[in-house]
């Protein structure tokens, strides 16, 4: 049966090392660093005090439309770093109306839980104190403290607006889907837009992830489930993937986006095509050893006829704890050998949950684009139990057509994706 290939034609970017593509690439290249000390607050209560913002976002450079200005209102940053992110991909591709049938166009798009900013809540909350020091009382909530709370309060939260938003404003009338398993979720939606083309219901999709975790909910959560970094050096420096002295996790803030088309769709509007998507896979790892993650792997370059040694590299997850460094180079390892080119972005913005796959992705395009990988940004000597080469010295070119992407959750979610470069 002749199967419908998918390309990539557009991609677009949100970091905290830039949101133009030249400047992320090059930020990439040169071991740029969005991470930093928290100046917003005072985290002296808080275990970790760094993170990675992106500095002086304003959506209104993007979305220019007046009505979609007025909409802003009612979407939260994430939901605002996801839209702008769609908006540079999808102008990225040259698509335009009459290039496609909006009925054949959809969005999938990963989001997590989006934490309500505190302004939103902060006067419901006040109204309802038993006493100026607090407790919240139940029954002022729900007598007085419910009718502060902003009438459109949860349309600015649900974690399928990035979607929507994205899927109203570019007027893209096909399938409209969200992921939520957090750092696993963009791969997957990628995965999932793949199969719908696939199946011949769909031409072209936006697909992408964005989260904020920055918000000072968000920041409090997981400075009190995850191991965040405690890094007393340079921020800069603080999210180490897979180096000895790693202290822990960075977190930061971003949305990645791209376009991905049927081959000869894009053929015929003259699209430029940056790379095809050749394989993706999805599994649980429950036992976190690694060995359901390399049955993923493995099952991915199947999928894809191709074999490891016809990977030049993979573009790993980095999540930069003592577990899942290990976890994840041990799964590698049993696929590629020890031998393999590892690289991750994350030491350059931090991690970013559900956007990570989107702009891990990016990155993975422009990675065959320009035929180079970065260097991982990372400390000198590299944890000898992490079984893989980790590349973290200079530019490195691509001498295979192949590179494998990477992503999973802290409970053990695994989502896969092969990507070619471009040939005809």
């Amino acid at each position: 049966m002749f199967r419908r290939r998918a390309v990539f034609t557009g991609v677009g970017v949100v970091t905290s090392i830039g949101s133009e593509l030249d400047t992320f690439w090059n930020g990439l290249c040169n071991r740029a660093s969005g991470l930093q000390k928290i100046t917003m607050a005072d985290t002296s209560r808080l275990r970790c005090h760094i993170n990675g913002p992106i500095p002086d976002f304003d959506p209104k450079t993007v979305i220019v439309e007046r009505e979609q200005r007025k909409a802003l209102r009612i979407m939260a940053r994430t939901v605002q770093l996801g839209l702008v992110a769609a908006h540079i991909a999808f102008r990225h591709s040259q698509l335009a109306p009459g290039l496609y049938d909006p009925l054949r166009a959809g969005v999938e798009f990963g989001a997590g839980m989006i934490a309500s900013e505190l302004d939103d809540l902060g006067r419901a909350a006040r109204t309802s104190l038993d006493t100026p020091e607090g407790p919240v009382s139940q029954q002022k909530w729900g007598d007085v403290g419910m009718k502060e709370v902003p009438p459109l309060w949860m349309l600015k939260y649900l974690p399928n607006m990035p979607s929507c938003h994205v899927s109203i404003t570019l007027d893209l009338r096909g399938p409209s889907n969200t992921q939520t398993n957090t750092d696993a979720a963009a791969i997957h939606a990628l995965a999932e837009a793949s199969r719908i083309i696939e199946r011949d219901v769909a031409d072209l999709f936006v697909v992408g992830g964005a989260e904020n975790k920055l918000n000072p909910l968000s920041q409090t959560r997981h400075n009190l489930f995850q191991e965040l970094t405690t890094w007393e050096g340079d921020p800069a420096d603080a999210h180490r993937p897979y180096a000895s002295d790693r202290a822990g996790i960075g977190i930061g803030e971003g949305s990645g986006a791209m376009v991905l088309e049927e081959l000869q769709h894009a053929k015929k509007r003259g699209a430029t095509i940056l790379a095809e998507l050749v394989g993706y896979g999805s599994g649980f790892d429950r036992k976190r050893d690694g060995k359901v993650m390399a049955q993923v792997i493995q099952n991915t370059l199947d999928q894809a006829g191709i074999l490891p040694e016809d990977v030049d590299h993979v573009h790993t997850h980095g999540l930069a704890t003592q577990f899942a460094d290990r976890w994840e180079t041990r799964a590698i390892s049993q696929v590629f050998g020890k031998n393999i080119p590892v690289w991750t972005l994350k030491g350059n913005i931090g991690a970013t949950g559900a956007a990570s796959g989107g702009i891990e992705m990016v990155a993975s395009i422009l990675c065959a684009v320009h035929g180079q990988v970065p260097p991982t940004r990372t400390g000198p000597v590299i944890d000898p139990e992490c079984l893989v080469h980790v590349h973290h010295n200079g530019m490195r070119p691509m001498t295979k057509p192949y590179i494998v992407k990477l992503n999973f959750t802290d409970l053990g979610q695994v989502g896969v994706a092969v990507i070619k470069r471009w040939t005809e």
